[in-house]
């Protein structure tokens, strides 16, 4: 016959030091995961607040051969300044033509029609983003 040994008492003795650390290692990463998850908040806050200056391409008309007119509709607050930039591609999706379109005006929505000029036949037109300057 063996001898089968029996483990203490449960509760008798308090908790082992394996689930003291088991009971530290979850604090732990508790903490460090509701940490990760505010930075993460906090960066994409600050990216989407950061966003003085918005722009979207209404249509464009490719009419011309050297030029694009583009129909652009910009947000912003009414005291950023910035500029947004444009440019027409070709069929083989070449740059055919850039331009840089300045809006300073006191105004929350803005919307104009802008002629991009080309080297040569444009087929599309495409916004390629839109920069905030720091009011002065």
């Amino acid at each position: 016959m063996s001898a089968v040994r029996e483990g203490l008492p449960e509760g008798r003795y308090g908790r082992s030091a394996d689930e003291r650390a088991d009971r530290k290692l979850k604090i732990v990463g508790s903490v460090l995961g509701v940490g990760l998850l505010a930075l993460i908040g906090w960066f994409g806050y600050d990216y989407v607040a950061g966003q003085r200056i918005s722009a979207e391409v209404i249509k464009f008309d490719l009419s011309a051969e050297d030029r694009v007119a583009v129909h652009l509709e910009v947000r912003k607050e009414p005291s950023a300044r910035g500029y947004c930039t444009l440019r027409a591609l070709a069929e083989d999706g070449s740059e055919v033509g850039r331009k840089e379109v300045r809006f300073d005006r006191a105004a929350d929505r803005i919307d104009e029609v802008v002629t991009v000029r080309t080297t040569a036949k444009a087929t599309s037109a495409q916004l390629l983003g839109c920069t905030s300057e720091a009011s002065q």
